[in-house]
């Protein structure tokens, strides 16, 4: 059961139609948030896995040593080693780790043995957009220079950014900076497919009249909040912004919640229950559009309410521009399946498994795969 959990989390963390720039390196320091959930989403969601709990690694587990050169996969006319395999596995294992907030050691990598031969037919097809995203979308190196630099913000040296590039699952700068051209060509290719679609009102309405309970929502407050340490500096924070002080911009240079600082302080919106006693009371009795003071175990927290929603239907002019993105986005997955079947996609999974425990290196035959 739980190898099973592992290869879906696996799965699930790797790259789907919505990609998106890989996460940059950063610095592990979080103050608590005030939430004890994540905010309750108005319609369907992708979510991200747990993480594994950290056990001693199964004897026999460990990657084979193999031929790093052997050939793993073709795609086309291009073709993929064991050893560009190696790397992918082990940055996707890294962003399920650091999704939990659980930084990335090479000794996680055999609890996640059983998911190789699933992950490398993703690894296959990822490879493969990214084939068809580069025949009509270029960047240049300067757009991936400017992403480097905004991911080597705060941290004090070179030395330093490369410890936090392990603990993402990078070895080294080159690493990331491939992925970041990758991911940059793929997401605005994808990107330029659902811009293409259009969807009039007629669809959209039907839509949404066939899929009323995916709009069901509970009651919701979408909140803002400055988390400071002492009652004395919520009061400063309450006086500048009755003098005119920009919320957003007091959030990033005083909040101690580092989540929702680089946000402006948005939390999004809630559910009750979602955060702690205190908290939750203020977001759903307090005043509406102005500032307030509420103390919980985490702090003084100075927050805005700036919108509730009564529980019940979504109304449709809210939810219209959720379906569209919906629609477009099954659109452009239909149209991106059907380019990838004109491609050659061939896959040795026999290459990438682990040897069984006790037995040794098995001796699989090598089957290729579609």
């Amino acid at each position: 059961m739980k190898q099973s959990i592992l290869t879906l989390a696996l799965l699930l963390g790797g790259a789907a139609l919505a990609q998106t720039t890989p996460p940059a390196p950063t610095q592990t320091a979080p103050a608590p948030a005030p939430t004890q959930a994540a905010p309750a989403q108005t319609t369907p969601a992708q979510t991200t896995p747990a993480a594994p709990a950290r056990t001693a690694p199964a004897q026999g587990t460990a990657a084979p040593a193999a031929n790093a050169q052997a050939v793993v996969a073709v795609v086309g006319s291009e073709r993929f080693t064991l050893g560009d395999y190696e790397k992918a596995f082990r940055v996707a294992v890294a962003r399920v780790l650091n999704s939990q907030g659980v930084p990335f050691t090479t000794d996680i990598l055999p609890e996640f043995a059983e998911a190789r031969g699933e992950f490398l037919k993703q690894y296959a097809r990822d490879r493969a957009v990214y084939q068809l995203a580069r025949r009509d979308t270029k960047v240049t190196p300067a757009q991936i220079d400017e992403q480097l630099a905004e991911a080597k913000k705060g941290f004090d040296s070179d030395a330093e950014f490369t410890e936090a590039l392990k603990a993402t699952g990078y070895d080294s700068e080159a690493e990331l900076r491939a992925d970041l051209e990758r991911q940059t060509v793929v997401s605005a290719y994808l990107e330029g497919i659902k811009t293409r679609l259009r969807f009039g009102d007629a669809l959209v309405t039907s839509f949404y009249n066939l899929n009323k309970q995916s709009f069901n929502r509970p009651a919701q407050a979408c909140v803002r909040h400055i988390l400071v340490k002492t009652q004395a500096e919520a009061q400063t924070v309450l006086r500048d912004l009755g003098a005119g002080a920009d919320f957003a911009k007091l959030a990033q240079e005083r909040s101690q919640d580092p989540g929702s600082a680089a946000e402006g302080g948005d939390l999004g919106c809630i559910a009750p229950g979602d955060t702690v006693a205190a908290f939750d009371k203020a977001a759903f009795s307090g005043p509406l559009n102005q500032p307030q003071i509420a103390q919980t175990e985490y702090g003084w927290h100075v927050l805005l309410v700036t919108q509730r929603n009564a529980a019940g239907l979504a109304p449709l002019a809210e939810v219209a521009p959720t379906i569209r993105e919906q629609l477009a986005r099954d659109a452009a997955q239909k149209y991106l399946d059907a380019q990838l079947l004109r491609l050659n996609i061939q896959t040795t999974p026999a290459l990438v498994a682990a040897p069984t425990p006790a037995t040794g290196s098995p001796t699989p035959s090598n089957t290729t795969s579609k």
